[in-house]
């Protein structure tokens, strides 16, 4: 079984490409899905141990959490220390029934990927990016984001040239929908042989 590991910087369309991937039939394991499920679920009594007043009727508030871990770089390696062995657990999980199902490809959307060393977990990595330009609009769009918030969470990633240095495939979703479309057919005939 081939497993992609997805990644891209915020704002650079992974969210919609992971999409493309399902569309075609391909599991998708969503980090980012698996974190906000645990915040309301197996980590609340964790995260309100270490980081108490964040959580609110029996979830984790991001709003609340935000203050104790943005720019604060230790608070940030605590609270990935409790995420982190919770999201490779369910992800073992997620592998173990693709394998029974006899999925031959699989993806894994990992925003971290090459952050936290899980680029050695996949066989290959798709690289989702766009335009600067076209990053910072998309992502200052979002409700409630700012500058400052937008500059505190790109800091914290891997320049986008160094992670298309790293990829095996790239998609460009500045180029628009169709393009990435047909990136992500031309990332699964290229993968299909290697199963």
């Amino acid at each position: 079984m081939i497993k992609l590991g997805l990644t891209g910087s915020i704002g650079m369309g992974k969210s919609t490409t992971a999409k493309m991937f399902a569309a075609r039939g391909i599991p998708c394991h969503d980090a980012d899905a698996m974190v906000h499920r645990l915040y309301a679920g197996r980590a609340v009594p964790l995260i309100e141990a270490e980081f108490p007043g964040t959580v609110v009727d029996g979830k984790v508030d991001r709003t609340l959490l935000s203050p104790h871990v943005i720019g604060k770089p230790d608070a940030m390696r605590r609270l990935e220390a409790i995420i982190h062995p919770l999201v490779h657990e369910e992800e073992k999980t997620f592998l173990q029934k693709a394998r029974a199902e006899g999925r031959r490809i699989v993806v894994l959307d990992i925003p971290l990927l090459f952050e936290t060393g899980g680029e050695r977990r996949v066989h290959a990595s798709v690289v989702v990016t766009a335009d600067a330009a076209i990053q910072k609009a998309r992502v200052l769009a979002r409700d409630g984001m700012t500058e400052e918030r937008f500059n505190a969470i790109v800091s914290k990633q891997m320049p986008d040239h160094e992670k298309r240095r790293r990829a095996h495939f790239l998609i460009d979703t500045g180029l628009g929908l169709e393009a990435a479309e047909r990136s992500v057919a031309a990332v699964l005939r290229a993968v299909a042989g290697m199963v």
